[in-house]
């Protein structure tokens, strides 16, 4: 018998109890022995329903029962979430979270923890939700030197952009149709500003190149900014515009950013709309691949979450190798970061074209609508602090960077 304990009962958690119960037998099966949720610890009651019988309020009763195998987080947020996963490792527990906040900021560590321990620290719903790219990643791809991961890893700031794009709907009012149907939060700040995906790209960052790197260092910038003018021309160069996440090397140098990016139709993340996410890795030897799907909500994520539970349960005894190491990947700055830009200025063409041609070089220009008192183009790559400087005396309406 396999005891699972479960912190926290709200929209994931009820996910993995319904999971758990409902789809017991197959579970047990595969995990090679009969798994049962023995606790559920959560601060709130919850009358009438099945929980009630395995639900807890202290956690003390969690973390000193020694017949608990796996303890499953899913409370969110840094703490107590950490301290309690912390001390679930410590006490020989197998811990499993989807909590990406945690596992950016202290992922290292509790691996670290589990090694010591014999036991088990898995995140696979941390990143994608119910999309598998962790275990690939540590797994799946281990002969190949990761080269770029690139992804719509926020289905919230994806589904805003595609109804923008495709009914011509302004930022807010998309907006509040996504907090209307669920799909962004009261407070959106953590989608919509590019935080959510920022510490996502760091996890895969360091799992890919196997130290620590910390979301604070990445240059994050969300889609506040983009507007149905920027679609139109878009649509003039057959693109769209998608908040990636982006981790890679360039000239040996290791780079992360979280930004609006203009993708042309030869990209699969081209097609990924609403609340789908994509996330493109590219290896060395294998080429291309893409791992796609719903990234978020109740069942997706936990069924990753319970995967977790599985495999931990299947590796009873010892720790799976994850390299991921606390000391420091340094990666460089957003002036370091070269790319095309599509860039907006106020202005006549026939005026200011040549200033444009000497401050940003060659361009390719997309025509625009000749009463609209500006000017949009295509810049040839240039570092981030090459763009600033030949920006300097325009006065630029937008700025979005291009896709490889």
């Amino acid at each position: 018998m396999i005891n699972v304990a479960i912190l926290g009962y709200g929209t994931v958690g009820s996910g993995v109890y319904k999971i758990i119960n409902e789809n017991n037998s197959h579970i047990s099966r595969r995990a090679g022995d009969e798994v049962k949720v023995k606790y559920v610890l959560d601060l709130r009651d919850f009358p009438g329903d099945p929980v009630e019988k395995v639900l807890v309020h202290d956690v003390d009763i969690i973390m000193n029962d020694k017949d608990v195998d796996v303890v499953v987080e899913v409370m969110g947020g840094v703490e107590p979430a950490y301290t309690f996963v912390k001390r679930a490792l410590e006490s020989g527990k197998s811990a499993c979270t989807s909590n990406k906040e945690l596992v950016a900021k202290h992922g290292a560590e509790l691996l670290g923890i589990a090694q010591e321990k014999s036991v088990n620290f898995f995140f696979e719903a941390s990143v994608g939700g119910g999309i598998p790219i962790i275990r690939p990643l540590i797994e799946c791809l281990t002969v190949d030197h990761i080269e770029e991961i690139q992804g719509i890893m926020n289905g919230t700031t994806n589904y805003i952009l595609t109804k923008m794009e495709d009914e011509g709907a302004d930022f807010d009012t998309v907006l509040k149709d996504a907090q209307d149907k669920g799909y962004a939060e009261k407070n959106p700040e953590a989608d919509i500003e590019g935080f959510d995906a920022c510490r996502k790209i760091a996890i895969l960052a360091s799992l890919a190149y196997e130290k620590q790197v910390d979301f604070e260092d990445i240059y994050t910038e969300g889609i506040t900014k983009i507007t149905t003018q920027d679609f139109d021309y878009m649509k003039k160069i057959n693109a769209s515009i998608k908040l990636l996440g982006i981790a890679g090397k360039a000239d040996g140098k290791r780079y992360a950013i979280v930004a609006p990016f203009v993708v042309y139709k030869d990209n699969p993340l081209y097609n990924v709309k609403d609340v789908f996410n994509a996330i493109l890795v590219k290896g060395d030897m294998l080429g291309d691949v893409m791992f796609y799907g719903k990234g978020a909500g109740s069942l997706p994520t936990a069924s990753a979450v319970v995967s977790d539970v599985v495999d931990a349960v299947k590796r009873h005894g010892y720790t799976a190798k994850i390299h991921w190491s606390t000391e420091k990947r340094d990666i460089v700055d957003a002036g370091s970061i070269a790319t095309q830009n599509f860039v907006r200025v106020s202005g006549d063409k026939a005026a200011i074209s040549s200033k444009i041609e000497a401050s940003f070089g060659q361009v390719e220009y997309i025509e625009s609508d000749k009463s609209s008192g500006e000017v949009a183009f295509i810049t040839k790559v240039l570092s981030g602090r090459e763009y600033e400087k030949a920006a300097e005396g325009f006065d630029v309406i937008s700025r979005i960077r291009v896709s490889k």
